[in-house]
């Protein structure tokens, strides 16, 4: 079992940046391929952005490529997303989840997820 707690999220002008985290407890942060997700209100909940175990391949939606970075840490336990140029349509709340599976970075099927954090972008 892993625990995701997300954090950083709040409200921002269009244009401005934030960076969320999320910290993982329970198990080996490392054996985890790790993503973020949001879901806006009356939408389902897209993929935004994937990091393989140790770095080594990442992947983006077409949305926000260009615009945010994921990253991690794992002597930490984090991993972190770096947005940055927001736009109001970035507005959601964002999960971080973990994939036990090896292998291509994932867009669907993971298998822990956080509560979320709220962000909001206004115009």
């Amino acid at each position: 079992q892993v625990q995701l707690v997300e954090s950083g999220g709040g409200l921002v002008q269009a244009g401005g940046s934030l960076r969320l985290s999320c910290a993982a407890s329970g198990r080996t942060f490392s054996n985890y391929a790790m993503g973020w997700f949001r879901q806006a209100p009356g939408k389902e909940r897209e993929f935004v952005a994937a990091i393989s175990r140790f770095s080594g391949s990442k992947s983006y939606a077409d949305s926000v490529k260009g615009r945010f970075t994921i990253s991690r840490d794992n002597a930490k336990n984090t991993v972190y997303l770096q947005m940055n140029n927001l736009k109001p349509e970035d507005t959601a709340v964002y999960y971080c989840a973990a994939d036990r599976r090896a292998g291509v970075l994932r867009v669907s099927g993971y298998d822990y997820w956080g509560q979320g954090t709220q962000v909001t972008v206004s115009s």
